[in-house]
């Protein structure tokens, strides 16, 4: 699996974004999909994860009211729509799948392919 992220930008504080994440090959619906962010000097950080059905969903608590993933599978990509930006989520943001049987994992090592990164940058 191929995953292309693209989305980012700079915005200011208060404003939105929307992420999108393109992933090749046809089986693209038996991948939970999760994006991770990554500050300058800070550890990457699981940020939302989508079921492969796109029935479940999972927050970070950092995030969680603001922040908002799913899924086309019929287009083969996954969104995160990014509300009420705050400077402290400016970040390298990624998307990764997954080939899991259950659940959403949150931890970075579960996830089996990464996308290269999209800067997202909020101004104060």
């Amino acid at each position: 699996v191929q995953l292309q992220a693209s989305g980012g930008g700079l915005v200011q504080a208060g404003g939105s974004l929307r992420l999108s994440c393109a992933a090749s090959g046809r089986t693209f619906s038996s991948y939970v999909m999760g994006w991770f962010r990554q500050a300058p000097g800070k550890e990457r950080e699981f940020v939302a994860g989508i079921s492969g059905s796109g029935g479940s969903t999972y927050y970070a608590d950092s995030v969680k009211g603001r922040f908002t993933i799913s899924r086309d599978n019929a287009k083969n990509t996954v969104y995160l729509q990014m509300n009420s930006l705050k400077p402290e989520d400016t970040a390298v943001y990624y998307c990764a799948a997954a080939s899991v049987r259950w659940g959403i994992p949150s931890q970075s090592r579960s996830y089996n392919y990464w996308g290269q990164g999209t800067q997202v940058t909020v101004s104060s």
